[in-house]
């Protein structure tokens, strides 16, 4: 029998679809079911995109023969270039497929770069032969092995941005947030999402590293394209539980319509009362599904883009040529947070160096554990991945109630103040890895192994923990104050934004670790160069004081721009406006 009319609107959605473009009925579709199987798809791409990082430095000196230099380059920009894809994910998503089509064609694509990458291992061609790394005998790989090697890389690369654009959108978006029960089940959607990206990461460098370095690469990587397939296969299984929704439109078109609209109408005066300005309720222009956003004071020329010329002639509703206040608004929010995004670019050119010299490091160290058994030099990174596991809970249980009491903040720190204890974390993990790099040539001088590459000097490879703990700690601070705050602060209608400023600032940041390698590497290669590729006839630890210093200065501009910044909340407040829901945020 048919359900009556109002019984029928009650059981379906009202902004969510299934993949036939039906409205979705509430109980067949969305919940936890649904984010299971996307919350599988994201573990396997961690697993897939950290496993063959933490790791390809190896890949590239031992088998491939770069130097060292020109091989951290190529792990930083593998990694700033998967993370920058998420801009084109994102927009990709929100203009043109959505968040489900996106997934589901660019985990193909990653997996596609996988196999692409095994069969690169498997083929004796597309390597150069084996020969003792570091010794004058070894063949750098040429041109055809190295396209070979970069098609599969960035092809990951692209698959790698296009997935992780989505996954967390489409997995929030099987929670009704309309709906109080279902509204917090999405706040723990969120904790299972961080927690099985690290369950990913784990395995990424204890199981798939082991078995990149013992059974081979073909084996590893190939483990890692079944993997990916199966997690599509899985992901795919769920299409018709899912709860999709309609395309919004990219926030980078509203920040560039914006823009456009005020270069148009430069040569015009501004009127002296705001409130000639367009708001678009008198025209039906209005974007009501936006909080009404107080006029600002700061950046006055964007203002123009809300001049109203009524007889130019042109369409109210042409956005290129008109917007609304709010609209103006939104794009200054997002203005005042850059300083804030500029100066947290700098914490991952720190990390990045955990999967590149680091890993070097523990590559000409004693990694034994007992007689037989011989950690892999990627693997060290477990204890960076265990550092941000273990800093969260106590941050939570330890850290905060003290600083609720202290700092008189419900939440404990405050998002800024979460950034700022990471940058002081990381320019503490520099000056350890510093010291401890001054221990390890120490070391080999005094053995007499400063011109033997291929030796493995009397040093226990756990003294370079302090580096990755301290790091580690600093990430899950950087991480969750950064995600914390972009999704504060940013306009409820532009929240793919908050996700594309802060996974751009880990790009940028491998890729800033790219330059500087590079300029370091020109400006020192003659002589005894910092990054040699023998590391026992460099100066590493110079490399490292540079990162420090430059870590401080930073975070001294950090400090300066964060006194001033004020949170959207307190505007908010000041105006007497109440502040709307702006989704789980995490503490």
């Amino acid at each position: 029998m048919a359900l009556p009319q109002t019984q029928q609107e009650a059981e379906t959605l009202p902004d969510a679809w299934d993949y036939k473009g039906r409205p979705a009925v509430r109980s067949k579709s969305g919940g936890w079911t649904s984010a299971a199987m996307i919350l599988g798809v994201e573990a396997v791409e961690r697993f897939t995109t950290l496993g063959i990082a933490v790791n390809l430095v190896t890949y590239l000196t031992g088998t491939m023969h770069l130097g060292n230099a020109a091989a951290a380059n190529n792990v930083t920009n593998f990694l700033g270039t998967s993370f920058m894809l998420c801009l084109l994910g994102g927009f990709i998503a929100d203009t043109f497929l959505g968040r489900y089509l996106t997934i589901a064609i660019f985990a193909l694509v990653q997996a596609t770069g996988v196999t692409i990458l095994t069969i690169s291992t498997v083929i004796p061609s597309l390597r150069p032969p084996k020969c003792i790394a570091g010794s004058p005998s070894c063949i750098p790989a040429n041109s055809k092995q190295l396209s070979a090697l970069y098609l599969a890389l960035y092809l990951t690369a692209l698959g790698t941005g296009g997935l992780k654009s989505s996954v967390s959108g489409l997995g929030s978006d099987q929670f009704d947030d309309s709906d109080e029960k279902e509204r917090k089940q999405m706040t723990k959607f969120f904790s299972w999402f961080f927690f099985l990206i690290m369950v990913g990461a784990l395995a990424a460098v204890t199981v798939f590293v082991y078995i990149q370095d013992n059974l081979g690469r073909d084996w590893g990587y190939g483990l890692c394209a079944c993997t990916i397939i199966v997690g599509w296969m899985v992901f795919l299984s769920g299409t018709k539980r899912y709860r999709i929704k309609k395309l919004v439109g990219s926030p980078l078109t509203q920040i560039a319509s914006v823009f456009v609209a005020a270069w148009r109408k430069r040569h015009l005066e501004l009127p002296s009362d705001p409130s000639f300005l367009y708001s678009g309720d008198d025209e039906g222009y209005s974007s009501k599904k936006k909080q009404q956003l107080p006029h600002s004071k700061e950046f006055r020329f964007l203002d123009k883009a809300a001049i109203k010329e009524p007889e130019s002639g042109i369409k109210v509703a042409n956005k290129w040529f008109l917007k609304t206040l709010t609209d103006v608004e939104e794009v200054k929010l997002v203005i005042r947070m850059l300083p804030t995004w500029a100066t947290t670019i700098m914490f991952w050119t720190v990390y990045a160096q955990l999967t590149t010299f680091s890993v070097q490091q523990a590559s000409t160290m004693d990694r034994h554990i007992g007689k037989s058994f011989q950690i892999p030099a990627a693997s060290l990174t477990v204890f960076f991945v265990g550092s941000i596991l273990l800093t969260v809970p106590i941050y939570d249980r330890l850290i905060r109630p003290i600083c609720k009491r202290v700092l008189k903040n419900p939440h404990g720190l405050t998002p800024l103040q979460k950034i700022f204890v990471g940058l002081v974390l990381s320019i503490v993990g520099m000056v350890a890895a510093a010291i401890t790099e001054l221990n390890r040539l120490k070391v080999a001088r005094s053995h007499g192994l400063t011109h033997k590459p291929e030796a493995t000097l009397p040093l226990t490879v756990f003294v370079l923990v302090p580096q990755f703990l301290l790091v580690g700690a600093g990430e899950a601070f950087t991480y969750i104050g950064q995600l914390d705050f972009f999704l504060r602060e940013c306009p409820k209608g532009m929240k793919t934004m908050s996700t594309g400023l802060f996974l751009s600032t880990i790009s940028l940041g491998f890729f800033l670790s790219s330059t500087l390698v590079t300029v370091v590497h020109l400006v020192t290669g003659q002589g005894k160069p910092w990054l040699a590729d023998n590391l026992n006839e460099g100066k590493l630890y110079n490399f490292y004081w540079l990162l420090g210093v430059l870590s401080v200065l930073n975070m001294c501009v950090f400090l300066a721009c964060s006194r001033t910044y004020v949170y959207k909340e307190k505007r908010l407040a000041d105006e007497g406006i109440e502040l709307e829901d702006a989704g789980p945020i995490c503490h």
